[in-house]
Order: C-alpha cells, then sequence, then structure tokens
C-alpha cells in the first residue's frame, strides 16, 4: 500500500515539474483574460455623462489589458435595458456595464419588477464616481438660500415647485428628501428631460431645481441662475462659496448621481479583480481625476465588496424616501 502511495505521490510531483513556473502561477479561472474584445455596455444614449466618462476610461483600460474595448449604447426605460443585456450576458468577462443610481438603487423600488435583480444578476466591480447635484434657482424668483425655501414653504405650502428630468431620478428624489427632511410641501414639476428643466429654470417658470454640478456650472458662471447649496458632505471646488446643504441646515442631507462598473452573475472572481485593479489605477491617473474633478465630481475607487455594500445603502435609503413619499411602483 505504502509503494503504491508513493508512486502516485512520484508521478503527482513530474507531473507539477512538466508545468512551467509562471503557468502554475497563473489565476485558476481564465488564465489568459482577456481572450477577446470587450464590450462595455452603457445604459444611455451617446454623448451623455455616462457615455463621455466610459470612453475616457476605455481606451486606457484597453491598453491596461492589451484588448480592445468599444462601447455599445443600449438606452431605453431609465436605463433598464442596457443593464438586463449585461446581467444577461456570458459570465466570461467579455462585457461589462455602467451602471448607476437609477438602475442599481432606485429602479427595484420604482418600477416594480425588473427584467433583472441588481442584488444578485450583477457582480460590483468599482465605485467609479460620485456626482453631486446643485440646489439652483433664477434670480427672479428671490430665494436667498435654503432656510428662505423653508420659511416660504411653511408659511404658503405648495407654493414653491422644483423642476427634474422625470420621476425617479436623482433631480426628482432630491426634491422628495429635501421636501421630507425640511417638513415642508413643495410641488414636484417632472419633464421630459433635464435640459427641458433646465430652460424653463431659466425662464423662471419653475422656482427652484436640483441639477447636476457639471450641467449648472457655466449658468452659474454665466449668472443666469443662482446656486443655493451642493448636495455633497464637502464644498465643490467651482463653488467655494456655496454651502453643503448640511452646513445649510439640514444635517445628513446628501445626494448622488454616481455610477461604476458591473459584471453578470457568476463572473470569476479573478476576472472581477483584475479589473477592479486595473480601474483603480486609471482613476489614480491624473488626466482621469481632473476630467471628473472639472466636471463637479469626486474620484472614487475601492474594492468590489465596497462598491457591493455602497449599492445596497443607496437601494435602502431611496427605497425608504420613494415608500414614504408615496411614489407607487409602475
Amino acid at each position: 500500500m505504502l509503494r503504491l502511495l508513493a508512486a502516485a505521490l512520484a508521478v503527482l510531483v513530474v507531473g507539477q515539474l512538466a508545468v512551467p513556473p509562471a503557468a502554475r502561477a497563473q489565476t485558476p479561472a481564465a488564465p489568459d483574460y482577456p481572450a477577446r474584445q470587450i464590450t462595455w455596455v452603457i445604459p444611455y444614449a451617446a454623448g451623455g455623462f455616462a457615455d463621455i466618462r466610459a470612453r475616457k476610461i476605455a481606451e486606457k483600460l484597453g491598453k491596461a489589458l492589451g484588448a480592445t474595448v468599444i462601447i455599445d449604447n443600449k438606452a431605453g426605460a431609465g436605463g433598464v435595458l442596457g443593464t438586463a443585456a449585461v446581467a444577461k450576458a456570458p459570465a466570461d468577462g467579455s462585457v461589462i456595464g455602467m451602471g448607476n443610481l437609477a438602475p442599481l438603487a432606485v429602479n427595484v423600488s420604482l418600477m416594480g419588477k425588473l427584467p433583472y435583480d441588481p442584488a444578485t444578476d450583477l457582480v460590483p466591480v468599482i465605485l467609479i464616481e460620485r456626482s453631486p447635484l446643485v440646489l439652483t434657482a433664477a434670480p427672479g424668483q428671490g430665494l436667498a438660500g435654503v432656510a428662505d425655501i423653508i420659511a416660504r414653504a411653511k408659511a404658503a405650502p405648495g407654493r414653491i415647485n422644483y423642476g427634474s428630468s422625470g420621476i425617479g431620478g436623482a433631480h426628482h428624489l432630491s426634491g422628495v428628501m429635501f421636501g421630507r427632511q425640511a417638513g415642508i410641501d413643495i410641488v414636484h414639476v417632472p419633464y421630459k428631460g433635464g435640459g427641458a428643466a433646465a430652460n424653463d429654470l431659466l425662464a423662471g417658470h419653475i422656482s427652484m431645481m436640483f441639477e447636476m454640478g457639471y450641467a449648472a456650472l457655466p449658468s452659474i458662471e454665466a449668472g443666469k441662475i443662482k446656486a443655493l447649496a451642493v448636495t455633497a458632505n464637502h464644498r465643490l471646488a467651482q463653488l467655494p462659496d456655496v454651502p453643503t446643504m448640511a452646513e445649510a441646515g439640514l444635517p445628513g442631507f446628501e445626494s448622488y448621481n454616481w455610477q461604476g462598473v458591473v459584471m453578470p452573475k457568476g463572473t470569476p472572481p479573478e476576472i472581477v479583480a483584475r479589473l477592479n485593479k486595473e480601474l483603480n489605477a486609471i482613476l489614480q491617473m491624473p488626466d482621469v481625476r481632473d476630467s471628473i474633478v472639472s466636471q463637479a465630481s469626486d474620484p472614487a475607487g475601492g474594492t468590489p465588496e465596497e462598491f457591493a455594500a455602497f449599492i445596497r445603502s443607496e437601494t435602502a435609503k431611496w427605497g425608504e424616501v420613494i415608500r414614504a413619499a408615496g411614489i407607487k411602483p409602475e
């Protein structure tokens, strides 16, 4: 028996020695990853915020991986169509997706049943950035700041309104959270897109609006609208004199539109780790960081586990806001 065991061990050792050291050191899953091009699905139209950010990163990611990374825009249904395509893609690392607030954390409460489960059908890879909003008002509205809005809204409930890009977006839900936390009644006016809402703000047809920082800055700098507060936990470099919502009297108020990279469930952890490593390195590159910061966003990064925890936190936070506001799933 001992002779048989010794013979078996000898065969095993010889077999291991026959394998080159470099091959033995490779990860067990997809050692030659990526074997072909990578498709990066963006669940929004070309030319938008998510698309611009992905294209900035894609070329660098391709060089780091030694592969071509192509952008595939699959817009529709508030990011649901593109995100569903990622969830149903092969779990071999050939498809990654850009996920953000709506398809990963809000739509599950807002839309009822989705063609995917954000918590189980997707693997978080990395948080790319967090983009705070700016509470803005047209000069003609005479709104001096957050305290003034609260005082006026309490004196005349329903008289102050705010525009948004549509139901369920960061613009809308920030207003819902503002009204709820401040204990005031402000009226939501949904538009078909942030541009239409911003135009009506400029024209004085709506009282105020929570706008993405990068979109609001040109009009703020031109004096066409007034910045009253920012929804980050810090002041924006471009608006150093504008307080945060917390500084303006609403402790703990934070709201961001954010985006990160996800992959289909079942993707080997070695592939997830490789992409996370390369994307973290890219996010440290000065030109990438400058691009993100110049658009009033915060570069992120971190581990897949941290991104997963962030998504869970955002899902719980906005789900509670949606339920408390009585917004029913469509």
